[in-house]
Formats: structure tokens, sequence, C-alpha cells
């Protein structure tokens, strides 16, 4: 424990980091140059002080945001509305990543790795299909997504040490999640929330959405198990090959580590560690008036059983300490990532643009086919999350608009394509935080993502214009 450890749990590598950060730049860059572009505008104000989508006002001819603003929205964003919501995934993914810092120096990763890979020794494919399962039904059901960063460390060395790789991880923990996300049942965030704000009975025709569910799990499904099977004809085609190799070789080093200090002491640690934060993780989500603190619950949760786990184990505190805040270290680096990623939604608010865009838009679906106003409501929805990823903004202002306007759609449908739009893309733009964080966490730089995971996203695409098509025919 006590011996310098040339590597952290999270390690991003140059490469990755330049490539996300130029990536990023690009975005923001073009996101300035668009507000000189578009026109500045705004929406009406109803009595009661809410917005009112059906009155739209251009303003005057002055536009685009300074040079200057625009250079700093990286920084300034952290001051703006969703400065708050920023600081504590800055500060909750830090806590995390520490705490799974310790847990890898005290043997506890390997420990509870190694139990699980034990029992499922012959059956490691009924693993991954679990695994996958367990985790979309997280973002299906409770609406989690960002909090899954928690699991992705644990899960990734499991599915190393079962033989697979980190991308394997990634695949059935951060992207099945995001997928069951978008293929919600009782997602809090998307479902319940649009379905209040238009309206509508989220349990009415539920079916529906468990039929997408399933679907959509046996397309994830068989699209890691085509992974898997290309990995397995060539390891080295793996896109973790040179990381899983470096975790391969610490978890020898902890294996001896573990048995000296009492393998049986650390796995009830840290089970009883990691039980309780998905108990915590299960009440949040499911408790209302909890839900919006979430995260701020489990930051403060890792923060003090983190520590504490790692003394519980044996371990000096000085020691303890050391591992904590080089985990601290290890993450430094997304933060740049958290904040570029903001900053584009930053400058389209400053320069008052999105009202704009949203307008023109949404007299372009006047007088079309139901389908097609379908699927521009499904544009409109996709547009918005390239730029604004919290689900909770974009709700209050697509379904805000929807509930007031008469576009033929019913409002069961108007949800269905408003989940739709806000989900899967999490695991496909750029501007997505969790995702430039998890791929960092296994480094893998985006580019490499997209190239494999496009073929995933175009059946996936055309399935949900199924849906929608399907949807509209049945009356749903």
């Amino acid at each position: 424990m006590e011996k310098k450890k040339e590597k952290t749990l999270i390690d991003i590598s140059l490469k990755t980091f330049i490539q996300v950060t130029v990536l990023l730049v690009v975005l923001l860059a073009a996101a300035v140059v668009l507000t000189y572009v578009i026109p500045a505008g705004q929406f009406g104000t109803l009595p009661d002080g809410k917005t009112d989508y059906t009155v739209y006002e251009r303003l005057g001819d002055d536009q685009g945001i300074s040079i200057w603003k625009g250079i700093l929205a990286p920084i300034l964003v952290f001051g703006s509305e969703d400065g708050l919501t920023l600081i504590m995934l800055s500060v909750f993914l830090l806590v995390i990543s520490a705490a799974f810092q310790v847990m890898n120096d005290t043997g506890g990763i390997n420990a509870l790795v190694g139990t699980v890979s034990e029992r499922f020794r012959n059956r490691r494919y009924l693993l991954i299909a679990v695994l996958s399962l367990l985790f979309m039904s997280f973002g299906a059901f409770l609406g989690l997504f960002e909090e899954m960063l928690t699991m992705l460390p644990i899960v990734a060395i499991l599915c190393v040490m079962n033989g697979f790789d980190s991308f394997t991880g990634f695949l059935v923990c951060i992207v099945s999640c995001g997928f069951g996300f978008a293929s919600a049942i009782t997602n809090p965030f998307t479902v319940l929330l649009a379905s209040e704000i238009i309206g509508v009975n989220p349990m009415e025709k539920i079916w529906y959405r468990i039929i997408i569910f399933v679907v959509m799990y046996l397309l994830l499904l068989g699209f890691i198990f085509l992974y898997l099977r290309r990995i397995k004809k060539d390891p080295t085609g793996s896109c973790t090959y040179e990381h899983d190799r470096r975790l391969r070789e610490a978890a020898g080093e902890h294996s001896a580590e573990s048995s000296a200090a009492g393998r049986g002491r650390i796995l009830t640690v840290y089970s009883t560690f990691l039980l309780m934060s998905l108990v915590l993780i299960t009440v949040c989500s499911a408790i209302p008036a909890l839900r919006s603190y979430t995260v701020v619950v489990l930051a403060a949760y890792f923060l003090i059983f983190g520590l504490a786990a790692g003394v519980l184990c044996g371990t000096k505190f000085k020691a303890v300490l050391g591992s904590f805040f080089r985990g601290i270290t290890g993450a430094l680096p997304t933060i740049v990532f958290i904040g570029l990623a903001a900053s584009v939604k930053y400058v389209f608010d400053e320069g008052r643009i999105l009202p704009t865009i949203a307008n023109e838009i949404n007299e372009l679906a006047a007088g079309k086919n139901i389908f097609l106003i379908a699927l521009i409501v499904y544009g409109i929805v996709l547009f918005l999350e390239f730029f604004i990823s919290s689900s909770t903004a974009k709700a209050i202002l697509v379904m805000g608009l929807l509930s007031v306007v008469d576009l033929g759609l019913s409002d069961r449908m108007s949800v269905l394509i408003y989940t739709f739009g806000d989900g899967y893309t999490n695991l496909l733009f750029p501007t997505s935080p969790v995702l430039l964080i998890s791929l960092s966490m296994i480094e893998t730089d985006y580019f490499k993502w997209l190239k494999k995971s496009w073929p995933l996203f175009l059946v996936n695409l055309v399935l949900v214009i199924g849906f929608l098509g399907a949807g509209l025919a049945i009356g749903y």
C-alpha cells in the first residue's frame, strides 16, 4: 500500500486529453460564431412568471457575445444558473475517483472482482447479459446516468478479470445505462417529468415502452456480443488493450497484498460500502424531495466512507489519505472537459439564440404530415440535446412548448419523442460530460468510440423512427 504506484486508477493520457479538448474548443468557437449569425430572440412571459412559448419576440439588431466572454466561457459557466450543478458534478467526480483509488490501493477492487469472477467462472457471457440488463434497468426505471461513473471502475476491472476488456465494462455499465435512460419506462427525469409538464398519465399504455425497452436491450446485447466475438479472435483488436494489460499487472500485485491483509475483511468492508451506495441511489431516486440532491448525497457518502473504508481494511490513515488525493489528481483533467462541454450552452444562452432556433423549427412543423411532424419534433430535441445535456432543462423547454401548441400529436407520443431524443445521444455527442469522462477512465479517445459505435446508433435510429411510426399507427 505504501509503495509508490505509477498509475492512478483514472489515468487520462495526454493524447486523449488533447483530442477531447481540441474538439470541444472547436465546438465552443462555432457556438460563438453562431451568436453573430442567428438573430437573438425571447419567448413571452405568462402572468405567473412562467415562459409563454406561444409568443416569440425577435430582439434588436445587436447580436453576438463578446469574444472575451466566449474565450472565458469555460470558467464563467461555473458562475451561471447551471454553475451549481456543474460544480457538484465536478466535486462528485473528484470524490468518487479518490474513493475508488483508495479501494484499488487497499486491494478492495481485486477482492470484489475476484469473488464475482469465481462465481461466474463458467458463465461469463451470462454475467455480461445480467450486468447489461441491470444497468439498463437503472436508467429506464430510476433515471440514473451520471451516478454510474461510480460503478465503471469496478465493472471494467470485473470484465478484464473475466477475460474481456475495459471497453466491455464501459458497454455494460455506461452504454447500457444510457440506453435504459432513453428506452425509459419510469425514468423520473424524462418520462415522469415530461408527463407531468404536459399533463398525461405516465402509466397509461406503459406496455409500449416496455416493448421498446426489450428491443433496445436485445440490440445492445447483440452489439456487445459481436464485439466480444471479435476480440476473442484477436485480443489486440481491443479498444483498451494496453490499458487492460496494466490493469492485469496491478491486479496481480494487489492479489498478494490483499491476502496478507485479510481478504475476507476487505471483501466485507467494500461489499457493504458499495451496497449502501446503491441503496442511497435507489432511495434518493425514488423520493421526489431527495431526487435533486442525489449527486450531493453520493458525494458526501463517498467522501466520508471512502476514507473510512480504507482505514477499516487495516491501512494507516496517512496512506489512505495519500491514495485519496492521488485519486483526485488523476481526475482533475476531467474538470476541463466539464467546463468546455457546458460552455457551449452558456454561449447560446448569453447570445439568446435558442428561442429563435426553437421558434423557426416550430414554424417549420406547421401544417406538415403527422409523421413528418413527429420527426421534426424529434429533430428539435436532438438539436437541443447537443447543447443542453440536462434532461430537466430540456423537458421544461420542449414539453412546455408542446403543451401549448397543437401539432396533432397525442401527449403520450410527445413524451415518447422527447424521451427518445434526450437519451441515446448522451452516448454519442461530444458535449456529454459523462461520455467524455467515462471514455477517459478507460483511456479510449472519442473518435475511436465513434468509429466503433456508429453501426449501433444507425440501427438505433432506424428502430426509433420505426417505433414512432408504429406508435402513431396504433394511436399511442
